[in-house]
């Protein structure tokens, strides 16, 4: 007689503010996994949206992403945010194509995919993933091997894809509403922005700063605007390298 025996659900979070692997199913298998994420995916909207918290976007490039890591930690049969090899969780979605500001992850494995929901839902750092309404999207895989599921769920605040123009004009308008006039030549603006002097004008104030969001302008600087000391700006924006993954927006201000 075969006895049954209990697959315990192990788990692990990350927090931020890929060593190739490859198994083989068939289809069906396939198509059942593709079904599990699927409701790990419905199953944490149903838990943000009983809580007033705007639902999580699918992302191809995350659930990219998290299938990658999932191959990897079935096939080695270990449980680990970054295995050797491997980038952290915000380079290993930007390698997958996101453009993100901040990320997460939640990985477990256990016998079932409502076990493993259940699990992250009972540890604090993995229900504060879930619930974060900072975050936006997410990407889920889901991996089978033998009687054990892995998961990966990797959650993320995109970031709009604007042009500099597109940049610039947000937060001239910011500027505006603070009662300057905003200069219609942006060239030295830019300079600053690259990390060069201006070439023509002379500046009273240069402030520089970098944001995920732009609707609204950093406080420090929303006062200096307020303060009547400055008649004219300037707005630049440029764009710069990420090391750790995680993108924003560059901004120069030069007030006159």
């Amino acid at each position: 007689m075969r006895t049954s025996r209990k697959i315990p659900v192990a788990m692990a979070a990350a927090f931020l503010f890929l060593g190739p692997a490859f198994i083989a199913w068939r289809s069906t298998a396939q198509q059942k996994i593709e079904e599990s994420a699927r409701v790990l995916f419905d199953i944490a909207n149903q838990e943000r949206n009983s809580r007033g918290i705007r639902p999580l976007k699918w992302d191809t490039s995350l659930a990219d992403a998290a299938r990658q890591h999932a191959l990897r930690m079935a096939a080695e049969n270990t449980l680990s945010h970054e295995l050797p090899g491997e980038p952290d969780v915000a380079n290993r979605e930007k390698n997958a194509g996101a453009t993100i500001s901040a990320a997460a992850e939640n990985i477990a494995s256990g016998p079932s995919v409502t076990d493993i929901h259940t699990g992250w839902m009972n540890s604090p750092g993995h229900r504060r993933n879930l619930l974060n309404p900072q975050y936006d999207s997410v990407g889920i895989a889901v991996v089978q091997r033998g009687e054990v599921f892995w998961a990966v769920e990797d959650f993320s605040c995109s970031l709009a894809a604007l042009s500099l123009e597109e940049q610039e004009k947000l937060v001239a308008k910011a500027v505006r509403a603070a009662g300057l006039m905003i200069r219609p030549d942006d060239s030295d603006a830019r300079r600053v922005c690259d990390g060069r002097q201006p070439s023509e004008s002379q500046p009273r104030f240069i402030a520089q700063f970098s944001s995920a969001d732009l609707s609204a302008l950093p406080a420090p600087l929303e006062r200096t605007l307020r303060s009547k000391d400055y008649t004219q700006a300037e707005v630049g924006a440029c764009t710069k390298p990420s090391t750790d993954g995680l993108s924003e927006y560059h901004i120069a201000l030069l007030l006159y």
